[in-house]
């Protein structure tokens, strides 16, 4: 039986509501801060695994919609990426984005090396290395279908249940992670006051309610659409051009943090002033209603029918991502509350995707207080920067075997 569209996304809505609920009322999904779509979406995913195999019924959501959440997501990162903003990330930032490429590089010869020992093509080792890692869904199903018209059977299939995997776990670790490093430091009286925010960000989000209309609604939407629309035709002309498919959240993206920073550097007319802040709530909307969409119509007899290399692989991609982000990641960043935040938005993207990153944070923060720092940092570097080291690494290994 398949879901039309407009019920799944009611259900998406539903399941947010009910997953935030959930979490207030379990203390130990509370303690652990795991985010509301994770608990809402895996509620759904259970409860469709089970019809499945207990051949009751196969219900199917039509996710059509799940996509254009996940662009206008992806897109909203985008405006955010101020060069601005970036410069005051600074140092941290820089060494954020070094130890991410260290991860990509790390997870695509662990995904080689375990693929030789368990006699696979090396090309499936990479579809389970950074594309389906830190790359998610989107990645894995656009290289999955290059690296077969090579020949290799199953690479989409490898890649799509690895990020699966991936998005599901990287919601479920992250909070832990976190809430190891606040105790094991006590954290919790760190570098910011807790449950307070920011000066800064107070005071947009006083001008932000004072001034928020229809108009201005209109304005960033018109903006947030833009960039999707013309970053498709630059994913078309990309892949026209060299042959390789470039996801339509990076063109999205791309373009976004060209009109951002265009609009910074030449906007005249004060009714018409960029928000960050109501960026950031459109953002967390269509995050929320994509990661639900997402998790709830995961196949989760997909994961339980891994074969022993995938899983294999993809739990030690997971052990990867918590020790590179526990003994090396957070002293670097300076063993703080920000840095400890910025954890749970590694472990996020680094095994699932960027909305788990987001996701990952936003509960945390929610919990423990705010961090500017993490929510500036995490998200230009998982789904921006990072692309600048992943992509290279992809098309070499690609290329080599």
């Amino acid at each position: 039986m398949e879901i039309h569209y407009i019920t799944t996304f009611f259900i998406a809505i539903l399941l947010l509501i009910v997953g935030n609920g959930i979490v207030s009322n379990v203390k130990v999904l509370d303690r652990y801060s795991i985010p509301a779509p994770v608990v809402g979406g895996l509620l759904v995913a259970t409860l469709v695994f089970m019809l499945h195999q207990f051949e009751v019924i196969q219900i199917v959501f039509d996710t059509t919609l799940q996509e254009i959440f996940m662009l206008v997501f992806y897109t909203t990162v985008g405006l955010s990426a101020s060069f601005a903003l970036i410069k005051k990330g600074g140092k941290l930032l820089l060494v954020y984005w070094a130890i991410v490429g260290v991860l990509a590089l790390l997870q695509n010869l662990i995904g080689i090396s375990m693929a030789r020992i368990f006699g696979l093509d090396p090309l499936i080792g990479v579809m389970t290395g950074s594309v389906s890692m830190l790359g998610g869904h989107g990645a894995a199903a656009a290289f999955g279908g290059t690296i077969e018209s090579l020949g290799v059977e199953g690479a989409v299939t490898a890649g799509i249940a690895t990020a699966t995997f991936g998005l599901v776990i990287g919601g479920i670790i992250g909070g832990p992670m976190v809430r190891y490093l606040i105790k094991k430091y006590k954290l919790s009286h760190g570098d910011v006051t807790l449950k307070k925010l920011h000066p800064d960000q107070k005071k947009e989000r006083e001008v932000h309610e004072a001034t928020l209309t229809a108009n201005r609604i209109f304005l960033h939407l018109g903006l947030i659409t833009f960039c999707m629309s013309v970053g498709g035709y630059l994913g078309d002309a990309f892949t026209e051009w060299t042959g390789f498919v470039l996801p339509n959240y990076v063109g999205a993206m791309v373009i976004a943090v060209i009109v951002r920073n265009l609009f910074d550097r030449y906007q005249t007319n004060k009714t018409l002033q960029f928000s960050n802040e109501l960026v950031a709530l459109i953002g967390a909307v269509a995050l929320g209603v994509f990661l639900a969409m997402a998790l709830m119509s995961i196949k989760l007899w997909e994961i339980v029918d891994l074969a022993l290399p995938l899983l294999t692989i993809a739990l030690l991609q997971v052990i990867l991502v918590i020790v590179i982000g526990i003994f090396l990641l957070f002293p670097i960043l300076g063993r703080n509350y920000d840095a400890a935040v910025m954890i749970g938005g590694f472990a996020g993207h680094g095994v699932g995707a960027v909305p788990t990153a987001m996701a990952n944070m936003d509960a945390i923060t929610q919990k423990y207080g705010h961090s500017k720092q993490a929510f500036l940092i995490v998200p230009i570097v998982g789904a921006f920067l990072v692309d600048f080291i992943s992509l290279p690494i992809i098309i070499f290994l690609y290329k080599l075997f």
